[in-house]
């Protein structure tokens, strides 16, 4: 890799960007939204980005223009063309692994011509991914006895699993007619609570499994795909074909699928190259391409493949996720501002805060700098989120009235029930009601979060208690797709992976790792064997862990 952009030698902190934006945050910490927008009368048309069925508003922000002519200097100053350049080609960016990271070469054309041999691996993988889909869309895909397979159940976790159930969750209404019957389910507990859960609703001889797993030694995966395959075995007896028509595997090691017992045409490839969280573009997204079909997944790539055209083309200051990415940057280290709220007005993205936790979390969740110096200023925030009407009756209060600053993305799609894929639904003239009522709540509140009691009637402002008085000033974006969609939900995942790698060239980390997962899962594996009695001494352990393990052994007595 170039090592003129891997080792920056520079702290953001010594950047003259950075050091223009401290003083600019300092001027503006006494300046209120209500200022901001008196100032600038034209500001949504200023600081506002439409792409394809996407708009994106970031006008809410405390920022002016200044402010955000630094934050792209500083994004300069820190080379992030270059490694936007490095991110699309085949270098080991992910420099602890030795591996490059290529999510993006997921959502290639199968005609692309600058990486084309890229482009056959992936589409050769999704070609026999998309076989399955038919045969199974088909009923051609049979169990053991020969009946039809009516359930899919996969069993993955982390990416394996937030991913894909969140896109098919979200992507519902637009499953495929001729298979509305197909039930698509997902197990990744590891205490096996929704295995057992599903096993009591489902028929063995019309349940096909998806065991995900990149490494195929998941011990959370592997530990339910075997109490599935007991399941399977003391319900249908030996019987001879129990492996081959009841599993199918995606992972980078063919040779441990194979010793596991899934048969070679029941297995999916991926690359080392693709990192967990960033791998429901590939055969990954078995289930979504299950539940919206061959067409529907094709699209959903299609939308992704936009984003990734925008990103590399756009210029840094009309670049949504450079934008994005610069903003959470000026919120978390100018500002203060150290949570992050993702707020989706339609019941579809119920998983989506849950997805973007990982995505942003495990990859900016660093405190190393590529250097191998430490951090001295703050990187990922704490991401978190719900549903926007039930955030509003859990949460919302200490959004509008705390002692908490919290920056929030509201995000909702402008038409729902009104096309061709709802001509199925009842009454659909009261559900455009319904969705107008969400509409009208998304924008209230990130009005009311963005100018206080301005956003009141003046009257009623003027003789309210102060208890019932409101701040504001908590800052926002809103991003409106026209239509919750496979296209639209593809760019808007791949808006925020790419937000993710920006903020990781500002901050001089490397996102595409996860170190801090890897050792917590390595010392449960020590205390496992402790746990089934299979060795006595815990001398070794610190006081509170053995007395917690003497407890789960009914060994404490007080």
């Amino acid at each position: 890799m170039n090592q003129n952009i891997q080792q920056t030698s520079e702290f953001p902190k010594n950047m003259p960007a950075y050091q223009k934006l401290e003083q600019l945050a300092e001027a503006l910490k006494a300046q209120h939204l209500n200022d901001l927008f008196k100032n600038e009368p034209d500001r949504f048309n200023d600081y506002s980005i439409h792409i394809e069925q996407l708009t994106f508003d970031y006008s809410k922000h405390r920022v002016n223009q200044d402010v955000m002519e630094q934050l792209v200097a500083l994004a300069e100053q820190q080379k992030l063309p270059e490694w936007i350049h490095a991110l699309f080609s085949e270098q080991e960016i992910n420099y602890t692994e030795q591996r490059a990271a290529m999510h993006w070469a997921l959502r290639l054309p199968e005609n692309e011509v600058k990486h084309a041999d890229l482009a056959a691996q992936v589409h050769e993988q999704l070609q026999r991914m998309y076989g399955l889909v038919e045969k199974i869309h088909a009923g051609q895909f049979r169990g053991a006895t020969g009946e039809v397979i009516r359930d899919v159940v996969n069993i993955g976790v982390g990416g394996s699993d937030l991913g894909p159930l969140m896109t098919s969750y979200a992507l519902g209404d637009f499953k495929v007619q001729s298979r509305r019957s197909l039930g698509v389910h997902f197990v990744s507990t590891i205490d096996g609570s929704q295995l057992s859960d599903l096993l009591h609703q489902l028929r063995p001889e019309t349940t096909v499994f998806i065991i995900s797993s990149k490494s195929f030694s998941t011990i959370d995966t592997l530990s339910n795909a075997q109490t599935a395959r007991q399941w399977l075995e003391k319900e249908l007896g030996q019987h001879p074909h129990i492996l081959k028509s009841h599993f199918i595997g995606v992972s980078t090691k063919p040779e441990k699928m194979t010793e596991w017992g899934i048969v070679p045409e029941n297995q999916l490839l991926l690359w080392e190259w693709v990192g967990g969280r960033y791998s429901l573009w590939s055969c990954i997204g078995l289930p979504i391409a299950l539940t919206i079909g061959i067409e529907g997944f094709k699209q959903f790539l299609g939308g992704a493949y936009t984003v990734d055209r925008h990103f590399q083309e756009a210029p840094l200051h009309k670049n949504i996720p450079v934008l994005m990415a610069l903003l959470g940057v000026w919120n978390s280290n100018f500002l203060e501002i150290q949570t992050h709220a993702i707020l989706p007005y339609d019941g579809r993205l119920k998983y989506f805060a849950s997805y973007l936790q990982q995505l942003e979390m495990e990859s900016n969740g660093k405190s190393v700098q590529r250097n191998s110096e430490r951090v001295n200023y703050n990187t990922c925030p704490i991401i978190w989120g719900e549903v926007g009407p039930n955030a509003q009756h859990a949460f919302y209060q200490l959004l509008h009235q705390g002692t908490q600053a919290v920056s929030c993305d509201f995000i909702a799609p402008v038409k729902r029930y009104n096309a061709n894929q709802f001509t199925y639904i009842q009454n659909a003239e009261a559900l455009v009601e319904q969705h107008h009522l969400a509409l009208s709540n998304c924008l209230a509140q990130s009005r009311l979060l963005a100018f206080g009691n301005a956003a009141l009637n003046q009257e009623e402002s003027a003789q309210l208690p102060i208890y019932k008085q409101y701040e504001g000033n908590q800052p926002s974006s809103t991003l409106l797709l026209q239509e919750l969609n496979p296209f639209s939900l593809g760019m808007l995942i791949a808006l925020y992976e790419h937000k993710v790698f920006v903020q990781s060239v500002i901050w001089n980390i490397n996102p595409f790792d996860q170190w801090g997962v890897e050792k917590g899962k390595q010392i449960a594996n020590e205390l496992l064997p402790i746990l089934n009695r299979q060795q006595e001494n815990i001398s070794q352990l610190d006081a509170s862990t053995q007395g917690l393990i003497k407890v789960l052994l009914g060994q404490y007595y007080g």
